[in-house]
């Protein structure tokens, strides 16, 4: 006859004399049931998306707490960098102005060193420029005094 129809399988419960027959019924129908839907077993029911759903949640809950930690971390480690990048600028501002001055005043210390060679190099030129022309007038009038 094949399979058995929902009608046989209720007349096979309803004429079992005690429990024990209608169990053994029952557990045939379930069997014939898992060998004609194989598939029903890894079947999702409503309670296990349910749990899923709730472990999904919690992992993403738990996600989202660590991604703001992780920000929060971030932003502080940022701001400490932040602050050490600005002390730094302004320790190395202050160090070029006081080079800066250093420079500026080695600058002018040469200048005025150069000034006064400058000065120097000048009055000794004159000197010896004065010095060969009182010569070259000496040998010049020498010359027209022997000259008849």
């Amino acid at each position: 006859m094949g399979r058995p129809s929902v009608i046989d399988l209720y007349e096979r419960l309803s004429s079992a004399p005690d429990e024990r027959p209608r169990a053994k019924v029952i557990a045939e129908a379930f069997e014939m049931l898992d060998d004609r839907y194989p598939q029903l077993q890894e079947m999702v029911t409503q309670q296990d998306l349910q749990r899923t759903e709730r472990v999904l949640t919690n992992a993403n809950a738990e996600i989202r707490l660590g991604i703001e930690q992780v920000r929060a971390d971030l932003t502080t480690r940022i701001e400490e960098i932040r602050a050490d990048l600005t002390a730094n600028i302004e320790q190395l501002r202050t160090e070029a102005r006081a080079m800066d001055l250093r420079l500026t005043k080695e600058i002018e210390l040469v200048r005025a060193e150069l000034k006064g060679d400058l000065e120097r190099i000048r009055a000794n030129i004159l000197l010896w420029s004065f010095g060969f022309w009182i010569t070259q007038l000496a040998v010049l009038l020498s010359i027209l005094w022997r000259m008849p």
